[in-house]
C-alpha cells in the first residue's frame, strides 16, 4: 500500500505513519516542516493554510490518504479535490463532537449532527469545523471517504497534555486530588489502536462514519490514575474526592482535571458512544496500563516533559488550588 499522510509528525498522525511503516507500506508525509517525521518516510513540505500550500501534492498517486486536519474545513476540501483522481480512499480523522449536544448515552453513528460547511475558511468552533471536514472528504471521495469519529485520544506523543499532566502530577508525589468516583467509567482510544484500525479499514475498503473509541468502561478513572502511580513509582497518595466537592471548589472538569468528567450530560456525550460498528470491523483496544506505561516511557525519553500544542489551552490544576481543597 502507498499511503499519503497529511500531517504525520505529531501524535495521531505519527502513530498512523509509524503503523504503516511497520506493515511495510510506502509512506509519504506531507507537513510544514516544523517537526521531524518518522524515519523511513518520504517527506513533502507545504502549508495548507496558504494559497499555494498544496503545490507539493500536485503529482503522485496513492492507495490511501489519512488526514488529521482540525482547522478550517476548506483545507480538507482543497486537498480532497486535488487528490480525488489520484488516491484510492480518504480517511479523515474527525470527532464524536460532531453530534448535536447533548448526545444521549449509547448514541451510534446515525445520531443528529451539527451543521457544517466544506467551504468554511475560518476556524470558529471545533465541532462545526470537524463536521465541515467530514463534508469536504465525502464531497471529494463519496463512499471512498472514511470518517473516523474519535473521542478522547491518549498514548505516546500526546501533545495536548492530558495524560502527561497526570503522569507529571503523580510523579511529584504527595497527596493528589483524585476526582471520583473511583469506578467512573472512561471511554477513550490509544492513538496506536486508532492507527491500526484505520489501516485495516483502508485495506479492506471501508467507508462511511465510525465511532472510534473503546467500549464505555474499558477503563475507570481509578485504573487510569493507579496505573500512573504504578509506572512512575511515586510516593503519591490518591485522595478520591466526590464530584460535588470538586465542583463546589470551582475546579473545572476536563481542563483543570484532564480526562475527568462528573456524572451528567457532558459525560454521557463524551464517554457514552455506541461503538458496535467499530468492534464489528476489528477494533481492538489495549489495556489502560499499557497506554500509561508507554506514555511515561516516551516522556522519560524526552527528559520528562512532553511537548504541547500552543494553539490549544493549557490543561491542569494549579498546585495552590489542589492544596486548598485537599487541606
Amino acid at each position: 500500500m502507498k499511503l499519503l499522510m497529511l500531517g504525520g509528525t505529531e501524535f495521531v498522525g505519527r502513530a498512523v505513519a509509524g503503523a504503516a511503516l511497520a506493515r511495510g507500506w510506502e509512506v509519504t508525509v506531507f507537513h510544514r516542516g516544523n517537526h521531524a517525521p518518522p524515519p523511513g518516510v518520504t517527506a513533502l513540505h507545504g502549508d495548507r493554510a496558504t494559497p499555494a500550500g498544496l503545490a507539493a501534492l500536485e503529482h503522485g498517486t496513492w492507495d490511501a490518504v489519512v488526514d488529521t486536519w482540525s482547522n478550517a474545513p476548506s483545507a480538507v476540501r482543497d486537498a480532497g479535490r486535488l487528490l480525488t483522481g489520484r488516491a484510492g480512499r480518504y480517511a479523515y480523522v474527525s470527532t464524536r463532537s460532531v453530534y448535536t449536544y447533548p448526545a444521549p448515552y449509547g448514541l451510534d453513528e446515525d445520531g443528529p449532527l451539527v451543521a457544517g460547511s466544506a467551504d468554511d475558511t475560518a476556524y470558529d468552533d471545533y465541532a462545526t469545523a470537524k463536521r465541515g471536514g467530514e463534508l469536504a472528504a465525502t464531497e471529494a471521495f463519496g463512499d471512498r471517504a472514511l470518517l473516523i469519529r474519535a473521542g478522547l485520544i491518549l498514548g505516546p506523543y500526546e501533545n495536548l497534555g492530558r495524560l502527561p499532566w497526570w503522569l507529571d502530577r503523580i510523579a511529584r508525589g504527595g497527596p493528589v486530588l483524585a476526582p471520583g468516583p473511583r469506578e467512573l467509567a472512561l471511554q477513550y482510544i490509544d492513538a496506536r489502536d486508532l492507527a491500526e484500525w484505520t489501516l485495516d479499514a483502508l485495506e479492506s475498503g471501508l467507508g462511511g462514519a465510525y465511532n472510534l473509541v473503546s467500549e464505555a468502561g474499558h477503563a475507570t478513572m481509578g485504573e487510569l490514575l493507579e496505573s500512573c502511580a504504578r509506572v512512575t513509582g511515586a510516593d503519591a497518595e490518591l485522595r478520591w474526592t466526590a464530584p460535588e466537592d470538586i465542583l463546589a471548589a470551582g475546579i473545572e472538569p476536563w481542563t483543570e482535571l484532564p480526562v475527568w468528567l462528573p456524572p451528567g450530560e457532558t459525560r454521557d456525550t463524551l464517554f457514552g458512544g455506541d461503538v458496535s460498528r467499530a468492534l464489528a470491523t476489528g477494533l481492538r483496544c489495549r489495556p489502560v496500563g499499557e497506554t500509561v506505561a508507554d506514555t511515561w516511557d516516551w516522556m522519560r525519553s524526552l527528559g520528562g516533559t512532553a511537548p504541547r500544542r500552543t494553539d490549544r489551552p493549557a490543561v491542569g490544576l494549579a498546585p495552590e488550588k489542589e492544596a486548598a481543597l485537599l487541606g
